[in-house]
This record gives C-alpha cells, structure tokens and sequence, in this order.
C-alpha cells in the first residue's frame, strides 16, 4: 500500500504516456505547428525586414534562413524522439537526466517563461480586439468615444482595452482548456486559415500592380556571389537570428511530438518547417513590397518600407479590409501563444502539481497569472527591463536541451524505464540524490554561465542569438565527463 501510494504521486492522467491508439498527429499536423510557429506578427515584421530593410541580397537571407532552420530541424527530431517513442512531455522526459525533484523545479522555469509570455501576447492580441471593438463603436456613434467613460485610465487602459484584454484572455483560457483533440484542430485549422488570408491579401495586391510588383520582386533575385566572402557573415548573422526565433519551441518540442504515431511522420514534419519558411517566406515579402508601390501609386507618404502588418493596413484607411486583416491576425497570435506558451506552461504546472491540478485548475492558474502581467506590461514591467531577466532564465532552455541529450542517446543508450519515470521509491532509477540528479544540476549551471554570458557581458552581445547553442553545448560536454563511465 505505501508503494502504491508512493508512487501515484508523480502521477497525472495529462502527462502519463500517451496510449498508441492515442497518438493522431502526423506530418500534416506538424506542418500546421510549424505554419502556426512562424506565422506571427513578430515572425512576418522580421523575415520581411530580413529580406527587405537591410538590403541584403534575396537569396542570402533565403540560404541563412534555411540554414537557420535546419539546425532548428535537426535538434527537434533530436529531442522529440524519446517523447514520440514512450509518449511523454518534456516535463516528465527531465525526470531522467535531472531527477525526478530535480525536474519539478527546473522544468517551471519554462512555465514561468510561459506563463509571462502568455499575459504579454494576450495584452497585444487584446489590442487588435480593441481596435475592432473601437470600429463597432464608431459605426454605431461616431461621438460615443468622446463621452467621459471612455476617457478614464487605469493601469494605462481604459473600458474598452479592459474589455478587450479580459475577452482575449478568457477566449483563449476557454479554448486552450478544452484537450489535447481541441488544440490540434486548433492548431490545423489557424494555419491554414491565415495563409488563406496571406494568399487573399496578396491577390488582391497582385490583380493591381502586377507588373510592378514582378519588376520589384525580379530586382531582389541576385545570383551572382552568393557565397563569396562578404555574405558569409550575413549568411552566419541571418541563421543565427532564425534558429533564435524558433529555439523557444525547441526544448519543451516533446509535448507535441509525444502524440506523432511514428518517427517517419515526425521526420516529415519536421522537415515541413523549412517548406514553411519558404512559403511564408515568399508571401510576407511579396505583401510587403506591394503594399509599399500600393501606397506609392495613392501618394500616401511613408518614410520606410512597412512591414508590420498593422502598421501596412493602418495606412491603406479601407475599414472592411481592417477588419479582415485583423481577424486573421487575431488566430495567427492565438495559436502561437497556445504553442509556445500555454501548453509548455500547462505541462511544467501538471509536473509540479501532478495530484493537485488538471487541466482544468490549471488553466484558471494561468489565467489569473496572466491577468497581473497583461494589465502591468504598459505601466510597470516594460519600463523595468522585465524582457532581460526573462531572456536570463531563457538561458537555462539551451542547457536542458543539451543534458537531455546527452543522457539519453550518450549515457542511457535511448532506454527510458517508464515505470520508474513515476515512481518516488529510492530505489527507482531517476531518484538519484534525494530526486535530484547533482551532476545534472552542475552541468545545467555552468551552461547557464555560458548561455547568459552573452545578455550579461556587453563585450559578448553579439553572440546573444547563439547563446541557446554555446549553452547546449558546455552544458553536454560537462555532463557527458561528469555521467561517463
């Protein structure tokens, strides 16, 4: 009886295995993950300025980008392996290299990366909500904003930014919490929803300044010295700020790769990440550019190309092409908060609390958390540098990848003892010291030394967009010397 007992204490439902006949997604499925990975407001602005603000040469952010995202390839197959093969999150997969206590607390580092992340993204959703509750309003009175409660202010918002924010978080608390089947139809359906959207808008950029936009586009394509000795730094600098954008999903991958049915369909998927880079690619950069000769050819004046799409619709004052715009804006954020967000933080809590919480209990846990950062990013945290010390604990995700790893391709051979990954008895497998792993824990510092020494140290912030890699990496080397036998 104390065995049982003792053991159903590392036990959720949420994060045991998952069953095989349970394990629905494939490549199609991850292509939408990764559709929904790239497809943000942040993602677009920054491919867009790649190729476009920095005059670089079409096909050398095209080669960076691509190397960028082969790395990015090549690590998730690495840890969404293990998770595929015995169905488990990457909370539960930590268990093995850092203990089973060790990887309670460790793994709540990207639960609170999360959880912060998710009340700042849902304050920006909240904006564009804003702005189409704003719209209803003016259709409805165009004087009724004047009136005296539309113009008291707390904590910087005002009726209807509190409105929109507590919608924008409630919607998606509702949404997110409903299961894993939800989430994944979620995830299909916004992907290919906004590149519907993507393609409409470019269409109708297209039926007008077609010949134009072909002209501007042709000049982009430079074959010649792709790779002479000028562009390798760009080609280097360009991978580099890629790889970073995506290396917030890389370490917690195996909460989605445990419901892929076989390694295949993960390695397809995966390998759909650089087709949708391409895609996206193109159409964020064909957009752009027609925007700017739209704009041009109607004398509206703009001191640089735009490549925010809400600053590009701001400026065309067509109020239905707004809105529509802004729906399609509303799922790409939404579905990019739920990966790489919500349910990395949903899996570190279920870990933390296995017998306290659910699904359910832990969605109000981010609600609620998220409503304290969303209503204090204008005020307080975005004038205190709150992003630093969250880039500081994004530190750790780098040497985790890399201690994960290591133990188990190097040290364990890809042998995982399921049953003990939920058993506290000393004598089980992953107990180690007191459930703590000490020569993990070592190894996972002197990483983080590393990985953080490129925000802390002025003299090393050009490295910042390889700190993810330099971490993995000392921290790899110094646990394989610290576990080989």
């Amino acid at each position: 009886m104390t065995q049982q007992k003792t053991n159903i204490q590392l036990t959720n439902w949420e994060i045991v295995s998952v069953n095989p006949s349970d394990k629905q997604w494939n490549w199609k499925t991850l292509f939408c993950f990764w559709g929904n990975s790239v497809q943000s407001i942040i993602g677009f602005s920054l491919i867009a300025s790649l190729y476009l603000v920095y005059d670089l040469n079409f096909l050398v952010v095209l080669t960076g980008s691509l190397i960028g995202s082969i790395f990015v390839y090549f690590l998730c197959n690495l840890i969404g392996k293990p998770s595929q093969r015995n169905g488990i999150p990457f909370p539960v997969l930590l268990r093995t290299s850092l203990g089973i206590r060790g990887a309670k607390y460790i793994s709540l580092l990207r639960g609170i990366v999360g959880i912060f992340m998710f009340g700042v993204q849902t304050f920006f959703i909240s904006k564009s909500l804003g702005y189409l509750i704003r719209i209803a309003i003016h259709s409805y009175d165009q004087s009724m904003m004047d009136k005296e409660i539309f113009l008291i202010f707390f904590f910087a918002m005002n009726i209807v930014d509190w409105c929109a924010f507590l919608l924008a978080l409630i919607i998606q608390i509702l949404l997110f919490s409903k299961g894993h089947n939800f989430n994944k139809s979620f995830i299909n359906f916004s992907a290919l929803f906004v590149y519907l959207g993507l393609i409409i808008f470019l269409i109708m950029v297209v039926s007008e300044y077609s010949l134009s936009l072909g002209k501007s586009f042709k000049d982009l394509l430079v074959y010649e010295n792709i790779f002479s000795k000028e562009n390798i730094i760009p080609i280097i600098t360009i991978a580099g700020t890629i790889f970073a954008y995506f290396s917030i999903v890389i370490v917690n991958f195996g909460d989605f790769s445990r419901y892929v049915k076989t390694e295949k369909e993960l390695n397809i998927g995966n390998l759909t990440l650089l087709l949708n880079l391409i895609i996206f690619s193109l159409l964020s950069v064909l957009i752009v550019m027609g925007s700017d000769i739209i704009l041009k050819n109607n004398l509206i004046e703009i001191d640089r190309i735009l490549t925010n799409p809400t600053d590009i619709i701001g400026k065309f004052n067509n109020t239905f092409l707004t809105i529509v715009v802004i729906f399609f804006i509303l799922f790409a954020s939404a579905s990019t908060n739920l990966i790489a967000n919500y349910i990395p933080t949903q899996n570190s809590l279920l870990n933390f609390l296995p017998k306290s919480l659910n699904i359910k209990s832990t969605s109000v846990v981010i609600a609620l958390i998220s409503l304290v950062v969303g209503v204090s990013w204008t005020p307080l945290l975005s004038q205190i540098g709150i992003l630093s010390i969250v880039d500081t604990i994004g530190s750790f995700f780098g040497p985790i990848f890399g201690i994960i790893i290591t133990d188990y391709y190097l040290i364990n051979k890809s042998k995982i003892n399921n049953k003990d990954l939920y058993s506290s008895m000393t004598d089980g497998s992953y107990f180690f010291s007191n459930g703590w792993h000490l020569k993990g824990i070592y190894a996972l510092i002197v990483g983080f030394i590393f990985s953080a020494s490129t925000i802390w140290n002025p003299n090393l912030n050009f490295l910042q967009s390889y700190s993810w890699l330099i971490g993995a990496t000392m921290a790899s080397i110094t646990y394989y010397f610290l576990t080989f036998k």
